[in-house]
């Protein structure tokens, strides 16, 4: 692939994945990607051969960014006392919000299929979140078993709490008391938000200490 050939591919994805992220997939047409990319729709086709094929690719870039991020959260970390469980829970939870503040089109295109765009695309679940959930549970259930943690928490709701969580506030942010929307654009508000997350894992938990402040 020469560099105009990778030029225009990367510039599709990038077009695509927030057109996705903004309308969904199923609301997207291959002629409204390659229109915004200033592109014919045989130029999309040559590229990714369909809207699927495009969508596909878009997951899979996904999942490698969301599972490069995490093993970098979890490099080096130990369940081997509660106190490392504790940190390694913490670190987790600080990985995901990091990651879609940093690609707030993760959390939107997820959030799409839970709202069961794309339907007929049924394997994505199967293959990208259920890995990661695997690996944060390899390390999570032999803390458990050890007394690490509350026995009778549910650590499984409780990081997918984080993950609505996160999603939602990536999304839309949160009402003030005064009913003004308050968003990701604010550093006071996401300092609130990450503090408001590591008190919600650490207490469902039973995690020693405190959780650690932002």
């Amino acid at each position: 692939m020469n560099s105009v050939d990778g030029s225009r591919r990367e510039l599709i994805l990038r077009v695509a994945t927030g057109l996705f992220a903004a309308l969904g997939y199923d609301s997207t047409s291959t002629s409204q990607i390659a229109e915004a990319a200033g592109l014919s729709v045989e130029n999309v086709g040559e590229e990714f051969g369909s809207k699927r094929g495009l969508y596909l690719e878009i997951m899979e870039n996904a999942y490698r960014v969301d599972r490069a991020s995490l093993e970098r959260a979890l490099e080096g970390a130990s369940t081997a006392t509660p106190e490392q469980t504790a940190l390694v829970i913490h670190r987790i939870v600080d990985h995901y919000l990091d990651l879609c503040l940093a690609h707030p089109e993760f959390p939107s295109l997820w959030m799409h299929r839970w709202l069961s765009d794309a339907g007929d695309i049924t394997e994505l679940e199967r293959t990208y979140i259920q890995p990661l959930l695997t690996r944060i549970f390899g390390m999570i259930v032999p803390a458990t078993a050890a007394g690490h943690m509350d026995a009778d928490a549910d650590m499984r709701y409780a990081f997918w709490s984080v993950v609505w969580c996160v999603h939602g506030f990536c999304r839309t942010g949160v009402l003030d008391e005064e009913g003004n929307r308050q968003t990701v654009d604010d550093p006071a508000v996401v300092r609130r938000f990450r503090v408001y997350l590591h008190q919600m894992v650490h207490r469902v938990a039973a995690l020693p200490g405190s959780p650690p402040a932002p």
